[in-house]
């Protein structure tokens, strides 16, 4: 078998197994019980191990560079260049600490949950400080192996080749003229008569009812998605499984609505990804800058 040929079977498993750990997400953050916390994180921490070992496989830094000796396309050639840039972000990291992220930080989203319904910050903030020394942890291993910035190692997952350097000069840019804007804003805002003060409450089922005809107006295939509430709104998935939540509020609809709208910009996305390369590094977003700025 050639090299690439070993690749991409390869890393098309990893891409479906990526796909279950995608709906386990799911499935903690909208149904799951609380009391099943440490269970799901157990689920988590098998499966992510799992992907870590695939991931981190020593037979790949030899089909990868065997590989760039073939004859292979764009879109392969591409492919190659994802898939060595995940092994080298995964070596980075040792598995015991993959574990202990994802047991970590499932058991957090949970504790959150219930938390954000009785407003009670302190509560949560012991599994929060466990879940932020993990990720110092990873930071730490990853600039060591990658010779980055530890922050700069951990932004590199979201948008590859982005530094803070660059972050702090885009914000620089806004911070030169962003408050004279707003000043501007508020006073003519004041000019303004105030704005009619909703007099009426809306049923959530009247407004999920709204956001879905607003999902299919964008575009938005139900066929190969779904709508569901969550303490948080978010996207998850990917190609034909795509599923946004949103959180409705009876007293004001626009709360609702703005997430719905902003979510299924994020699900346009994934259901426009190509096909022919579905679970494959290639076939997937890349990073995140696009990604958000992708609105309807």
């Amino acid at each position: 078998m050639k090299a690439y040929s070993a690749l991409e079977a390869h890393f098309g498993r990893i891409g479906r197994l990526a796909a279950i750990e995608g709906l386990l997400h799911w499935d903690t953050e909208t149904v799951l019980p609380a009391g099943a916390a440490a269970d799901r994180g157990e689920q988590l921490a098998a499966l992510r191990t799992l992907l870590h070992e695939l991931e981190t496989a020593p037979q790949l830094p030899e089909w990868l560079d065997r590989a760039d000796d073939e004859a292979l396309d764009d879109w392969q050639r591409a492919n190659v260049q994802e898939m060595r840039r995940r092994v080298w972000h995964q070596r980075a990291v040792p598995a015991p600490l993959v574990a202990a992220l994802a047991r970590a930080g499932t058991e957090c989203v949970v504790a959150w949950r219930e938390a954000r319904a009785r407003d009670d910050f302190a509560a949560l903030l012991p599994r929060l400080e466990g879940v932020v020394a993990l990720v110092r942890e990873r930071a730490a291993a990853k600039a060591e192996v990658l010779r980055l910035e530890p922050y700069d190692a951990l932004l590199d997952e979201f948008e590859p080749g982005l530094a803070a350097v660059r972050v702090d000069e885009v914000f620089d840019a806004l911070a030169s003229f962003l408050p004279g804007m707003i000043a501007a804003v508020i006073e003519r805002q004041q000019a303004q008569p105030p704005p009619r003060p909703w007099a009426v409450s809306f049923p959530l089922a009247t407004q999920r009812v709204l956001a879905q005809r607003v999902m299919a107006v964008l575009g938005f295939d139900f066929q190969r998605g779904r709508l569901d509430p969550s303490a948080h709104p978010f996207c998850s998935g990917g190609g034909d499984d795509v599923r946004i939540t949103a959180r409705w509020r009876e007293e004001s609809f626009v709360e609702g609505l703005q997430a719905v709208a902003h979510e299924t910009g994020h699900a346009l996305y994934e259901q426009g990804l190509p096909a022919a390369w579905r679970f494959q590094p290639v076939g997937q977003a890349r990073g995140m800058a696009l990604h958000e700025t992708n609105r309807c």
